[in-house]
């Protein structure tokens, strides 16, 4: 028996049309469903009822490792294929290469579109919802069945949980210097965790070269236009990011966009930041101008969890840096950064799990 041949968009399109002349729905979702599970079977049973026929557009295999990391997918694309065609709720299988399912939609031009609920509209990604609104597909948000995921599967399968070693997701934005001590006191065994994945705003940063050198998972999320803050789609991504690395703890390492929901709550007393100031003075941006122009002796870091306040959360540990007649920004940032990578690996180190 030959294996499973996945439709071309061509065909779906074709699939659409004649549904189309006939006054009928097409449904379409996409997904990598690697692992298939009951809730996945229970949210495509329910995503079919809301039109005549649906088709499904699984991630390939290259562009679910970009997702997902190189340990991702479970199976091989043409047998997720085969798997899904044979569920009773799905009409149409179609294997796309991209990261984004925009094109394809373009081409489909379905006339329901259903995703998850651990989605809003507005978390979509942004050219998704653009390519929906051209093709004028209704949006439909189904909810997730409790205690089923991929995460949880794999938790299960490999008994993730049992051990004491520390996964870590990192996000930063610039050169990674605080990265660097993280990696060099898991080398030196001083810090007993991983490094699961890394995740930044900017996708030539060396915090994400640092990571790829290391054989870390790297992802950059696009954070829009404005330099400090994230539109919904791009918080959901990074959410999506931590979960899928399965992280226990989540740091901010220079990273200079505001943090957001979900992650916020995902992983509520399991985000920490590290600053440049004896918080709680100087908050915010540029606190070591700040503190030489307030005229302050001493100044230094502070290793503290996130909230949805800025630079407000729990205070971990601190360190203390004298202002030196003559310092300038630079220069004393630079000595209070020598004490961040003293002060982070070990907070770090006295995580528990």
């Amino acid at each position: 028996m030959s294996d499973y041949s996945a439709m071309t968009p061509e065909e779906v399109r074709t699939l659409r049309d004649q549904l189309d002349a006939q006054g009928k729905k097409l449904v379409f979702t996409n997904g990598c469903f690697d692992l298939l599970h009951a809730g996945h079977v229970r949210y495509l049973n329910e995503a079919r009822e809301l039109g005549d026929a649906m088709v499904v557009a699984l991630n390939s295999d290259a562009s679910v490792r970009e997702l997902k990391g190189p340990s991702r997918p479970i199976n091989h694309e043409q047998d997720r294929a085969e798997v899904m065609a044979a569920l009773r709720a799905v009409d149409a299988v179609v294997i796309f290469g991209d990261k984004r399912a925009t094109s394809l939609i373009e081409t489909i031009r379905p006339h329901i579109y259903a995703k998850g609920g651990d989605y809003t509209v507005d978390s979509l990604n942004p050219e998704e919802r653009a390519a929906l609104e051209s093709v004028g597909a209704a949006v439909r948000i189904l909810p997730l069945v409790p205690g089923r995921s991929t995460t949880q599967t794999l938790q299960r399968m490999t008994g993730e949980g049992a051990g004491d070693q520390l996964r870590i997701g990192v996000l930063g934005s610039g050169e990674g210097s605080n990265f660097r001590a993280i990696l060099d006191a898991i080398s030196s065994g001083a810090l007993k965790a991983e490094i699961s994945v890394a995740i930044s705003d900017q996708a030539d940063s060396r915090f994400l070269q640092i990571a790829r050198e290391a054989g870390i998972s790297a992802q950059h999320v696009d954070g829009g236009e404005n330099p400090r803050r994230f539109s919904d789609a791009a918080q959901k991504e990074i959410a999506e990011h931590l979960q899928r690395a399965r992280v226990d703890l989540v740091v901010l390492i220079g990273f200079m966009r505001i943090l957001k929901e979900p992650t916020l709550t995902i992983y509520q007393d399991r985000i920490v930041n590290v600053h440049p100031s004896l918080l709680p003075k100087f908050k915010g941006a540029n606190a070591p101008q700040l503190a030489i122009e307030a005229g302050e002796s001493e100044t230094g870091c502070t290793v503290h969890l996130v909230t949805a306040e800025i630079d407000a959360g729990r205070i971990l540990a601190q360190a203390r840096v004298p202002i030196q007649s003559g310092d300038t920004p630079d220069s004393l940032h630079a000595r209070i950064k020598k004490e961040e990578h003293k002060l982070l690996p070990q907070v770090l180190a006295e995580w528990k799990k």
